[in-house]
């Protein structure tokens, strides 16, 4: 179960075998079946995901009852509420299985007793919040400044594992588009091809 956990956090940082055992301990499987939420809404985050296996999303409810999409999360990625996990505060996301899922939590105390017992991990810890905000900014920049065909010409590159997985209401939303626009470019795509 832990395999691509360590795959991950071996690409950035080196860990002994022993420091892997370290971590195990405290780290907590769970399994969740599709449709099962992880994280609701008010709730306080009390962990951050890594996904092992399957498909994940974050969102939020407008005050109409909209969906919005402001995170994926497939194998190899982490997934939160980062602002109730690190403040304690209560979540504004929720955090769905889109896919029968197998999890690593990691509790915001854990972090922190490992980062103390391995100092190296902070440097992952940083890395991968360099990663994310970077990710932020491209995806801000291109609400701004992309046509919606941009957007999801954008989406299909970079993530074309997501674009397989994920029904098409779920990518429009993420894109901040109507299933209906997301639709039409889709077929004027195909009708160029």
């Amino acid at each position: 179960m832990y395999e691509l956990f360590f795959k991950s956090l071996t690409a950035k940082i080196s860990l002994t075998a022993e420091e892997q055992e370290i971590f195990k301990g405290y780290l907590t499987p769970k399994k969740l079946r599709k449709r099962q939420y992880l994280l609701q809404e008010g709730d306080v985050s009390k962990h951050a995901a890594f996904v092992e296996k399957g498909a994940l999303r974050a969102y939020t409810i407008d005050e109409k009852g909209g969906e919005h999409i402001v995170q994926f999360a497939v194998e190899g990625w982490t997934i939160a509420d980062l602002y109730s996990f690190i403040t304690g505060e209560p979540a504004t996301y929720n955090i769905e299985a889109l896919e029968d899922c197998e999890l690593l939590l990691i509790s915001n105390t854990a972090q922190e007793e490992l980062i103390k017992r391995i100092p190296q991990y902070e440097h992952f810890i940083r890395l991968q919040m360099q990663s994310a905000y970077i990710a932020l900014q491209r995806r801000i920049t291109a609400m701004f400044t992309m046509s919606t065909e941009e957007r999801y010409t954008n989406l299909i590159k970079t993530y074309p594992d997501i674009v397989q997985r994920v029904p098409q209401h779920m990518i429009a939303s993420y894109l901040g588009l109507t299933p209906e626009t997301l639709s039409r470019t889709r077929r004027q795509m195909s009708n160029r091809k």
